[in-house]
């Protein structure tokens, strides 16, 4: 189990947000009053009858972040919400006027690839190579994604401006970690994180960046 202090680190983004955002009227007077931009946190039986629906494992980091806090309020200027564990839903049928506009938009779709057959995507056969996809940090390209993976991307946040965070099962690493998308039409395509935490920690320092334009 992951010894990451989500109560410690959420707490310190409301903190943050709160004291630098000049839009403390988007949020309701005991938000502000309590300090925190989140909710109480997911039972185990909820967490577990939403991965029986999808059936699927959630990814640890994602699991743990859910016990903390059920959802939670905007996290940058792009994101209004992530969702409560009862409303994620499979990208694919949520947004599928979304994939397609964006498959239109890079040219031929490549073959769409079943929700099955889970695997880590270090295989051939890739609308992107290995070298050129399993990049992170500052030397990604955002633009370097593999679109066929769109459909297996599990939608955790609210369609913010024209952006959203997925999570993508395709890519799984040692510690059962999903990758995770900062997906964006306007990137042209997503900052992509190796777990749900790295992710989450990248906003709040982009959040930290941004947050004199709040």
């Amino acid at each position: 189990m992951s010894s990451f202090d989500w109560q410690g680190f959420l707490k310190n983004w409301s903190q943050d947000y709160l004291t630098y955002t000049q839009n403390l009227d988007r949020l309701d007077a005991d938000v502000v009053e309590s300090e925190w931009l989140g909710f109480p946190g997911a039972s185990e039986v909820q967490i577990a009858a939403v991965e029986a629906r999808l059936s699927i494992s959630l990814p640890p980091s994602y699991r743990e972040f859910l016990k903390v806090s059920n959802g939670w309020r905007q996290t940058t200027p792009f994101i209004y919400r992530i969702l409560a564990i009862e409303e994620v839903e499979w990208f694919a049928i949520r947004h599928a006027e979304w994939i397609t506009s964006f498959n239109q938009k890079i040219g031929p779709c490549q073959a769409l690839m079943p929700l099955d057959n889970l695997s880590n995507g270090a295989s051939s056969g890739h609308s992107v190579s290995d070298a050129e996809y399993f990049v992170y940090g500052q030397e990604q390209d955002c633009s370097k994604i593999r679109a066929e993976y769109l459909s297996a991307c599990l939608s955790i946040s609210e369609k913010g401006e024209s952006s959203i965070y997925l999570l993508n099962p395709r890519v799984v690493n040692r510690q059962q970690e999903w990758e995770a998308w900062f997906f964006g039409d306007w990137l042209p395509g997503a900052d992509r994180y190796p777990s749900f935490q790295s992710m989450m920690e990248a906003e709040h320092k982009n959040f930290l960046e941004m947050r004199e334009i709040l």
